[in-house]
């Protein structure tokens, strides 16, 4: 293409949020476009952004969902300094349209690009839209959502199914092969969950005793990695735990099979992998949207749902063995998963930024 743009990606937060922002900014990037970041100093985008050599501005805002009445009213109060904050960025940038994951952090850049009637496309991952983006889509041109259930949230004519951009690296992994031992991973995310860590630690004699053989590779998070790391190594199975993995493509494509959160960044990872799962959603999540998102990958039939109350090292033991045991279900369940990804997802992103961006420059 002949016209170089500048884009505005605006999220942050969590690595769910700044994740696919990157997967799109670097397909952007790759047709010769200039996207830059919008964010807050304090989320992961501050460290994952400058990495990958985007130029990112940071507002000060935080959130309004169930955070309480200070909070709440304290965020008020930042957010006609962070619009006025964001304004001056896209009169500086110029960006000829505005890519949003939601979440409090893309507030005011979302605010302020409707106010300057520049473009907006959002794109919403979960199957229960977030606040930021219900209140911002009657606004936006386009809604891209990664599970059908959240098309309905938006006004009709708006959404497309487009899925959720994820790494290359997911996309190329091949079927796992059965093999000696059964490989499974563990993981709370990056700062890891105590109730997994708990429910995996409450499993390890079980397994133990039972001689199912069992590999684990489990992401404790720093703050409880050394007690794990200690108990672990006491229990003579094969394995490791780790307090962060590094390599998380190639952890899931080492894995049988995968035990974790369902935040939609993990789900759209494990669908591009084809991973069967256990997934165990956050219970304090916003709006219960990580138990909307295990439910609809259930009905797909490629995971198994364990309420986290119910996460312990008995039913941890019970789901892993008794999936492990029937013939064939495991590859039924990686199949099943495999239909919800969308590999193209960060292109189709950037087509329709493209697209805005002609047409905004045809006017």
């Amino acid at each position: 293409m002949s016209d170089s743009w500048t884009f505005l990606m605006a999220g942050g937060g969590t690595g769910g949020h700044v994740i696919p922002l990157l997967a799109v900014a670097r397909e952007l990037r790759r047709r010769g476009h200039r996207p830059f970041f919008v964010g807050t100093a304090r989320g992961i985008e501050a460290r994952l952004v400058p990495a990958e050599g985007f130029p990112i501005e940071y507002v000060e805002i935080g959130g309004l969902k169930g955070v309480g009445a200070a909070r709440t009213l304290r965020t008020l109060g930042q957010l006609p300094r962070g619009v006025t904050r964001a304004m001056g960025m896209i009169r500086e940038y110029r960006p000829a349209a505005v890519f949003s994951m939601g979440g409090y952090v893309a507030g005011p850049a979302m605010l302020a690009a409707w106010l300057r009637g520049t473009p907006m496309v959002l794109m919403e991952p979960n199957a229960i839209a977030g606040l930021t983006n219900r209140w911002m889509g009657r606004l936006a041109v386009k809604a891209l959502v990664h599970f059908e259930e959240a098309a309905a949230q938006f006004p009709r004519g708006k959404t497309e199914v487009a899925g959720l951009p994820v790494r290359e690296e997911f996309l190329v992994i091949s079927p796992k092969p059965a093999g000696d031992s059964f490989w499974l991973l563990v993981t709370g995310g990056s700062r890891g969950s105590h109730r997994l860590n708990q429910a995996a630690r409450e499993s390890w004699p079980l397994f133990r005793a039972s001689g199912f053989p069992v590999r684990f590779l489990h992401q404790t998070g720093q703050e409880e990695y050394s007690e794990l790391a200690r108990e672990f190594a006491a229990t003579g199975l094969q394995g490791e735990v780790v307090p962060f993995i590094e390599d998380m493509p190639a952890a899931i494509a080492a894995a049988d099979l995968v035990v974790c959160r369902s935040g939609a960044g993990a789900l759209a990872e494990l669908a591009a992998a084809a991973r069967p799962a256990v997934l165990v959603p956050f219970p304090f999540a916003a709006d219960q949207h990580q138990l909307r998102n295990a439910e609809a990958f259930v009905r797909a039939g490629a995971a198994r749902l364990v309420p986290d109350a119910a996460c312990t090292g008995e039913n941890l033991f019970r789901e892993v063995t008794a999936l492990a045991a029937q013939p064939g279900a495991l590859e039924r369940m990686g199949r099943a998963a495999r239909e919800l990804a969308h590999p193209g997802a960060a292109q189709r992103a950037a087509d329709i930024l493209e697209e805005l961006a002609t047409r905004a420059g045809l006017r």
